[in-house]
């Protein structure tokens, strides 16, 4: 598919009647008479578009990996994202990219002459997966260097071996001019309201909190999505269809961050990978948590908002959020309120938000905390939902007792949840064997998880007070 010119255009969807639009692979196409819950994936495929394919539906393998532009830092990214985890109207005003895209005139592009040198490739089926997010890699702005192996993230090989893939990344050199380079130094286009209807369903896209309210008071029952990470995922694999969607993404009072001497603010709808380019000066327990959390596609997509609204068991926002303090600024048409994030779960699933109401965003005290761990036990280190995590802070006075800690978990009971009796067996005592002893103690008191699949309800607990132990061995490596 060729491409057309696009540098320089101030808005290609502002035209009235035309925000159905997207520019895929650098041309126009509508998304008039998809039903709402067609996935990208299968849109690009009805277009003739088939580099990307389904592997496993849930953003797991990569197989269906495109770029879309996002903003960053008074230019513009290309950003890995899953296209079988977005609905087809999130794509409008969007300009997104396919394997399709990157060879001209017969001449393959550098990611795709270093994967076929390097012998990256055998039955091909995730290799334009690979490609894509190579290709996002490779026209990183901020990057020196080699290319980073962990960009790949998120794309499973299954019968070639990694090893020639990170020889093909690890290869390229810096991108190459022409337009797609070009492209960087222009923001991605502003995105515009959105109400796409069929005979069966509707989704909306407000720009405006007020907008949103507007929306939501005529359907109260229409189903809010931020990143689509999750709810994608009950979309295609439990067949889950919803009369109406309102999409979050472009509510500018969502997106907006601020830190002061008193506390930090991160928007709920600022995606995972967007927070770290913003809270510079956050925590090194919030970047190891962040790449755990989940693969690079995942976390272009998903939102911290969207994390906790889901109210998982498992979910591994909750744990570091539990452990610093915050709360949940939530929002709605009568006003604002700011609850505990402690007190935010109710239940299985079920948060203190009531109908119409959203969250807005998470706040964060200081002082943070002198020392923060996070945890994940699981079956693979990355790239997978949680056995057990973990995240604990403590803080200590001047003759050396715990003054202040906080031990938080997932996986451990049916909400997230932090573990008061474990922390008050603590506080005002030296921090030694004997403390987590006491800490562990309190754990078996009080825990009281569920055996499933990932784990036993005996393993989950046994897990929970090893990772007690574990805090004490790194604050004593921290401090040697």
């Amino acid at each position: 598919m060729k491409r057309s010119c696009y540098i320089g255009v101030e808005n290609r969807f502002s035209e009235e009647g035309k925000t159905s639009e997207f520019l895929l692979n650098g041309r126009r196409t509508s998304i008039d008479g998809a039903a709402v819950q067609t996935t990208l994936l299968d849109y690009l495929r009805d277009q003739g578009l088939t580099g990307a394919k389904e592997g496993c539906a849930e953003g797991e393998c990569g197989a269906c990996t495109v770029v879309m532009l996002m903003d960053d830092a008074g230019g513009s990214a290309y950003r890995a994202v899953n296209s079988c985890l977005m609905f087809a109207p999130m794509a409008a005003g969007r300009e997104i990219y396919t394997v399709e895209a990157l060879a001209q005139n017969g001449e393959l592009a550098d990611v795709q002459k270093a994967m076929a040198a390097a012998g990256g490739s055998q039955c091909g089926y995730c290799t334009p997966g690979f490609v894509m997010s190579m290709f996002a890699e490779q026209y990183r702005r901020d990057r020196e260097g080699p290319c980073d192996p962990h960009e790949l993230s998120g794309n499973l090989c299954r019968c070639t071996g990694y090893r020639p893939i990170r020889d093909a990344a690890l290869s390229l050199g810096p991108a190459p001019a022409g337009e797609f380079l070009d492209r960087l130094s222009q923001p991605a286009q502003r995105l515009e309201s959105v109400d796409h209807q069929t005979t069966t369903s509707r989704f909306s896209r407000p720009t405006t909190l007020e907008q949103c309210f507007t929306i939501l008071a005529a359907d109260p029952e229409a189903r809010l999505v931020a990143g689509g990470t999750d709810v994608g995922v009950e979309s295609n694999l439990k067949g889950t269809r919803w009369n109406h969607i309102i999409s979050l993404e472009a509510i500018g009072e969502l997106r907006e961050f601020s830190e002061t001497e008193e506390r930090v603010l991160i928007g709920a709808g600022l995606t995972l990978n967007e927070i770290p380019a913003r809270w510079t000066a956050a925590p090194e327990a919030f970047r190891e948590w962040l790449v755990l959390f989940g693969s690079p596609p995942i976390r272009n997509r998903a939102t911290l908002g969207g994390n906790l609204a889901t109210a998982s068991a498992i979910g591994d926002g909750a744990p570091l959020l539990l452990a610093l303090d915050a709360s949940v600024h939530l929002v709605s048409k009568g006003g604002k309120r700011v609850v505990p994030l402690q007190s935010f779960f109710t239940g299985y699933r079920r948060t203190a938000l009531v109908p119409r109401e959203l969250i807005a965003a998470i706040e964060i005290p200081k002082p943070l905390p002198t020392f923060v761990k996070f945890y994940k036990v699981a079956k693979r280190r990355m790239d997978d939902i949680s056995t057990v995590a973990a995240c604990m802070t403590m803080d200590w006075d001047e003759s050396g007792r715990v003054d202040r800690c906080r031990f938080a978990f997932n996986g451990v009971a049916a909400v997230p949840l932090r573990a008061a009796a474990a922390e008050d067996a603590v506080v005002g005592q030296r921090w030694n064997e004997a403390a987590v002893e006491r800490a562990q103690a309190a754990l078996d008191r009080t825990l009281r998880p569920i055996s499933d699949h990932r784990g036993s309800a005996e393993y989950r607990l046994a897990v929970a007070k090893s990772l007690v132990g574990k805090f004490l061995w790194n604050r004593r490596e921290t401090a040697a």
